[in-house]
């Protein structure tokens, strides 16, 4: 199943090539809890997981993740977000380092990402560690947006729909805007290692819609068909509709060849993170077998929530998913988008992109329309905000959709 890409060595498995595709998941446990997020990661090992993934943001964390490597014989990958810095610390312990290019203009901005790269892949080098690549469609390289402002390109090859669930023209289009400047990040920063001679690396570009990722992963596969993919929907959420979203995002593309990694992203509470693992069996178990999932159709009412992880900043996060899974039931014929994020990763950016976002701190939640602030407001009491907001959203949609309203109003997909 997997494309005949190079061959990447990840810790003690080796990715691509045409060899067995090799499923991920990720801790969910806080990196500085040692205890914790060992057994975590050896417990995802013998569920199946042949690479497993931890957070990385602080000098804490990575001196943790040299004691955790002492408890575990997982492969393991380290997530870096924000501080690239942290690479020369946690490079011994792992077999891969994983960096996403939106997010490393946040340290030191004033030097050029170029040269941050630079510095990583000698870290890489020295310690015979694998990279990722890591473009996420929530938080991209803000350097790019601005090129693309100024340039206004429009690419007439591109998807139409976000999902089919937003409202407006602008959604939309700054969907598929963002799904251009993740497949150009991708291979802008693909070509940028090439040059340095090192090619250990792998690339993921991730999008919590699944038509972004079958067309985001397709346009790089044919442009880079020498570099080995890592496959997700990110921010698939709760099951069992993550995992539906999740074929129907891999699974063609498994099918077609294209992939040779992957993790399926549910938003779940640690103790249930084998079942990452399981999904992602079940997706190559029907690739295997000639099921593909290619005529799924999203429901209209559309709640993004991320996986758990290091990050999320609050024990609350999963049961705040299933309580707006819960109170939105009757709204399942409704074109809405909610996102539901546990930390400040993507959190800002998916919810600018939903029509109502609920992005959580530790103790309190902070309700989004669009990329306005509605308020922060507490765990108990935030779902009915949520709800009341929802209601203002509709009336207005309805309002602009009257005889009388003019060109001004809303158009549903």
């Amino acid at each position: 199943m997997g494309t005949k890409t190079r061959i990447v060595q990840i810790g003690t498995v080796k990715i691509g090539g045409g060899l067995p595709v090799v499923l991920q998941s990720m801790a969910a446990t806080k990196t500085t809890d040692v205890a914790k997020t060992a057994e975590t990661c050896q417990r995802l090992a013998d569920a199946g997981a042949e690479i497993v993934r931890v957070a990385v943001d602080t000098l804490h964390d990575a001196e943790a993740l040299r004691e955790i490597r002492k408890r575990t014989n997982a492969n393991l990958s380290v997530d870096l977000q924000e501080n690239y810095r942290l690479a020369e610390v946690v490079a011994p312990f792992v077999g891969e380092v994983r960096y996403n290019p939106g997010h490393l203009h946040h340290i030191e901005p004033e030097t050029a990402w170029q040269t941050k790269v630079e510095r990583i892949v000698q870290i890489a080098r020295q310690h015979d560690c694998a990279l990722r690549i890591g473009v996420n469609c929530g938080s991209l390289d803000p350097a790019l947006h601005e090129s693309r402002e100024r340039n206004n390109v429009e690419r007439p090859d591109q998807p139409t729909e976000q999902s089919g669930h937003s409202a407006t023209l602008r959604s939309r289009l700054s969907s598929q805007t963002n799904i251009d400047i993740a497949i150009n990040s991708a291979l802008q920063h693909a070509e940028f290692i090439d040059a340095l001679g090192f090619d250990q690396f792998n690339v993921s570009i991730k999008s919590s819609d699944p038509k972004a990722v079958l067309f985001a992963n397709r346009q790089f596969a044919a442009q880079r068909p020498d570099v080995p993919i890592h496959l997700g929907l990110t921010e698939a959420g709760l099951p069992p509709m993550g995992i539906e979203k999740s074929r129907a995002a891999l699974e063609p593309l498994l099918a077609e060849g294209i992939g040779d990694t992957l993790r399926v992203s549910l938003t779940v509470p640690n103790d249930r993170k084998a079942e990452e693992i399981e999904a992602g069996r079940l997706i190559l178990q029907n690739v295997a077998s000639g099921i593909v999932l290619t005529d799924w159709q999203p429901e209209k009412l559309n709640i993004i929530s991320c996986p758990t992880c290091a990050r999320v900043e609050s024990d609350q996060f999963v049961a705040l998913a299933e309580k707006v899974r819960e109170a939105t039931q009757s709204m399942r014929d409704i074109p809405l988008t909610i996102a539901v994020m546990g930390c400040r990763v993507n959190g800002p950016g998916e919810t600018d992109h939903a029509d109502i976002g609920l992005w959580c701190g530790k103790t309190l939640v902070n309700l989004k329309r669009g990329s306005t602030l509605i308020g922060s407001f507490n765990y108990d009491e935030v779902i009915e905000k949520m709800l009341n907001e929802v209601d203002r959203l509709l009336a207005e949609r309805r309002a602009a959709e009257s005889p009388d309203a003019g060109p001004a109003g809303l158009t549903d997909t």
